[in-house]
């Protein structure tokens, strides 16, 4: 497999993680604040599609789901589900920044970058109702100095 190929592996597997992740963010807030956790998880679910397709397509088989994962705290409250949906934006930062630095074809830098932005767009707006500041991120993707 190529290192390509390894960092679309993955950036399904965040994808899955994100997919996952915005239905115990979504349990967390109030009814009428779920929109946004809906338009979050039908993009990576969107996201998802295109993953299985490009690496279907290059004879690799695509990441399988975990049946579970780990919350990295305990979601309690609606700033909680924020929080979660921040990390879930910014390991999905991450993981398209390592696309992108692995990335030989250019189809794949595209994607990658239209990925990386979409993710940090949805993480101003999470980080702003887990009341972070500054709420955007000046080199998403890449660890905090």
């Amino acid at each position: 497999m190529s290192a390509e190929d390894a960092a679309l592996q993955d950036a399904l597997a965040a994808v899955h993680a994100a997919i996952w992740g915005y239905g115990v963010v979504g349990a967390a807030l109030p009814p009428e604040s779920r929109d946004a956790v809906v338009a979050c998880e039908l993009a990576y679910l969107d996201l998802r599609d295109q993953l299985v397709a490009l690496l279907s397509a290059r004879q690799v088989e695509p990441v399988a789901d975990e049946p579970g994962h780990t919350l990295p705290f305990p979601v309690l409250s609606p700033v909680d589900a924020a929080a979660l949906a921040v990390v879930l934006e910014e390991g999905a930062s991450a993981t398209w920044t390592w696309v992108l630095d692995q990335a030989s074809e250019r189809s794949t830098r595209v994607l990658a970058v239209a990925a990386l932005s979409a993710a940090e767009l949805r993480a101003v707006d999470w980080r702003a109702l887990a009341g972070r500041t500054p709420p955007t991120s000046a080199f998403p993707g890449l660890p905090q100095a």
